[in-house]
């Protein structure tokens, strides 16, 4: 009868914790939704902003021809603010960040595909695919939402080749910044410094290619946006030298 007790009593216990869990985890989104969208607004009000090569992503939403962004996990808080209602539709994850994420974004002026390569991925990359094909611009985390990091998965290269839009690769950065501890090393430019958004070249990936091949092109564009970040993070030190 002790051991049946015991036994209880700590199902009992486990669940009430899941249950403070559940609620700690609700009260997180509700916050986040009430609060994030207002702090990346004020957020952005704080720094200054200086673009490099804006002209590219202007190329190709400007082509008709459907408008990608690619951005790593850990560089979107400048794109998002410097982006905000202008018509882009970005995917976003079904975990429970991404719902507070997804209602975030709608606050400043953006539409959302849920979904990623760990959860409802398939749904919402024909979804995306279709906007494309109507001449959209959308934006992706190529290696989100979990990682790893300056992973580009295989999806974002399909969306490209299957629907015939310009890849092009965002991202942002700071002389004085912080990076936070999470497997993306988030980026958040410090208040009153100077932040530079940058824009590479766009990418258009040739029809009828073999699946060797466009696992060929998958690694290309990646090492392209691991060596474009460093480029800029290269580029603003010398600047703010």
């Amino acid at each position: 009868m002790c051991r049946r007790g015991r036994v209880g009593n700590a199902e009992i216990a486990t669940q009430v914790l899941l249950m403070k869990k559940k609620k700690k985890q609700k009260l997180k989104i509700l916050l986040g939704i009430k609060l994030g969208w207002l702090l990346i607004l004020l957020w952005g009000k704080l720094i200054r902003i200086k673009k490099v090569g804006q002209h590219n992503w202007r190329t190709a939403v400007e082509s008709g021809n459907g408008a990608l962004a690619m951005i790593w996990h850990g560089r979107i808080l400048l794109p998002i603010y410097v982006h905000r209602k202008q018509g882009i539709t970005p995917m976003v994850s079904l975990h429970s960040d991404g719902e507070m994420i997804a209602q975030t974004i709608h606050r400043l002026g953006y539409s959302t595909v849920r979904g990623s390569s760990t959860r409802g991925g398939k749904e919402a990359f024909h979804e995306m695919l279709s906007l494309l094909k109507q001449g959209a611009s959308c934006a992706i985390m190529p290696d989100g939402p979990r990682g790893p990091r300056h992973k580009l998965k295989s999806g974002t290269v399909q969306l490209g080749y299957r629907s015939g839009a310009y890849l092009v690769p965002i991202t942002f950065s700071c002389k004085k910044g912080i990076f936070a501890t999470s497997w993306d090393k988030f980026l958040v430019a410090k208040p009153f410094s100077t932040s530079f958004i940058f824009y590479d070249k766009p990418i258009q990936i040739p029809p009828n290619l073999s699946t060797e091949e466009l696992e060929q092109y998958r690694q290309k564009i990646e090492d392209r946006m691991k060596k474009f970040e460093k480029f800029a993070d290269a580029y603003v030190r010398k600047e703010m030298a």
